[in-house]
């Protein structure tokens, strides 16, 4: 036998393992930049522009360059109705704790087969788990009804925590069934107090990282519809997000303490915000956004209590807004610390927004009046770009900022808000240091 045969042979036999096995590379999370404000006039030299330094927006990127494939070897599909869910109005929820867990055991993707509506209590789904783990909703998973079944945690329904290289995806429907506890809100009852009891986010992100949820539906929730909470890369696409226009408190999206979020192609009606970031969220963008009805587009509020609040480098490119009481808005307490800073409105529409454009820096959502204090959250370098369309009140844009702690760095430019019938559109502007360039309608009375 020549030298060379073993050779030859151990090489036939690594490329037939090679072929046999193959593997499959996605693409990363693609890296979004930010870019810089420009050029912008000088409010001291109106008729002269010049160059000014800004600080750049930063970029969304990964934590790591060389991030985990999902789905890289699928270890299979593991189905709910494999272990006892029925789908026929009774509870699931063991059903489904006892389907998780075999995913997470073998690295399956976990599957909520179509047409079929299954009702769960509270649940949580967390690791550990085997890599390639992953949520393929087809159907609906509707909130069970009676409230006893939350005493545990009535802040929450669905959980995912703590989940790496995750992927929820597949067309299928969150349904919060959230009228009952709609009544029992003080904003839908006016014979009820209003004393802040807590009522559950449908679905909640929580500690999640390199994270997907797309292609999914949410109906109808409790409170919010789906929240991110604590966590750090996320790309989220193709959502829609209903519930009734007079429906408590029900954000659409709702974004707290995360960083390098992406949400796009997505359509939001509920009775809140669409979009709601707050305090520790840094590089949010937001692109091709459909928002109506609801409360806008909405960065707060910060600073209730006298917190500090720390939100920077936000993005909202491309967005529709249609009859909601806001369009893009910043919302903020007096008595906070911290600031809200490098934040873009971009091309954006409205069509019979009662609150074009707002800011608000004596937010005050409780019965008392509140008192006005010395420190306030500090708003700085905001941009508002190529924004049009019309207004359903006389104030399309409002700038009211506190006394002590003025909004600075605030840019306007190619900004036309008209009326959505007869009259007129003004704006009020308090406390506030702005610049503008191009088309600017209407503007601030001197």
């Amino acid at each position: 036998m020549s030298p060379q045969t073993p050779i030859i042979s151990f090489l036939i036999i690594l490329t037939s393992l090679l072929l046999c096995n193959g593997y499959y590379i996605e693409e990363p999370l693609h890296e979004t930049k930010y870019e810089q404000f420009g050029h912008y006039y000088n409010p001291v030299h109106e008729e002269r522009l010049i160059k000014e330094k800004h600080e750049h927006f930063g970029h969304v990127t990964r934590a790591n360059n060389r991030a985990t494939p999902l789905f890289s070897r699928p270890g299979g599909t593991v189905s709910v109705d494999d272990f006892g869910a029925k789908a026929d109005g009774r509870d699931d929820t063991q059903a489904f704790k006892k389907a998780w867990n075999e995913a997470c055991s073998t690295g399956a993707v976990l599957v909520v087969p179509e047409k079929r509506v299954y009702h769960l209590k509270p649940i949580t789904f967390s690791g550990p788990y085997q890599p390639n783990t992953a949520f393929m909703l087809h159907g609906t998973m509707e909130a069970w009804t009676q409230m006893s079944a939350y005493e545990g945690d009535r802040q929450h329904w669905i959980v995912f925590d703590s989940v790496t290289n995750f992927k929820v995806d597949g067309g299928g429907t969150f349904n919060g069934n959230g009228k009952n506890w709609w009544q029992k809100s003080c904003k839908t009852n006016n014979n009820l107090p209003c004393n802040n009891e807590p009522r559950p986010t449908a679905v909640t992100f929580y500690h999640c990282n390199n994270l997907r949820v797309k292609n999914v539906r949410f109906k109808d929730a409790q409170q919010m519809h789906v929240t991110f909470q604590e966590c750090f890369d996320v790309d989220v696409s193709n959502l829609v997000i209903k519930a009734p226009g007079d429906s408590p408190n029900t954000d659409g999206i709702h974004v707290a303490k995360t960083q390098n979020i992406v949400i796009r192609n997505s359509v939001i009606g509920t009775g809140d915000d669409c979009i709601s970031i707050v305090s520790g969220s840094r590089n949010v963008r937001a692109t091709d956004i459909t928002c109506g009805p609801g409360h806008g587009i909405s960065i707060g509020s910060l600073g209730a209590d006298n917190s500090e609040a720390e939100v920077s480098n936000v993005m909202v490119n491309g967005a529709t807004l249609r009859g909601t009481t806001n369009g893009v808005r910043i919302k903020t307490w007096q008595g906070g610390s911290g600031y809200a800073k490098n934040i873009k409105f971009l091309n954006i529409k409205m069509q019979n927004v009662t609150n074009p454009i707002i800011i608000d820096q004596n937010y005050c959502d409780q019965a008392e009046p509140c008192q006005e204090q010395d420190s306030s959250v500090k708003l700085s370098n905001v941009l508002y770009q190529n924004i049009i369309g019309t207004s359903a009140s006389e104030v399309a844009i409002k700038f009211d900022c506190s006394r002590t702690v003025p909004c600075r760095g605030i840019y306007l430019q190619d900004v036309i808000l008209e009326p959505e019938g007869r009259g007129d559109t003004t704006a009020s502007c308090e406390n506030v240091r702005y610049v503008n360039r191009g088309k600017f309608f209407p503007r601030c009375s001197p």
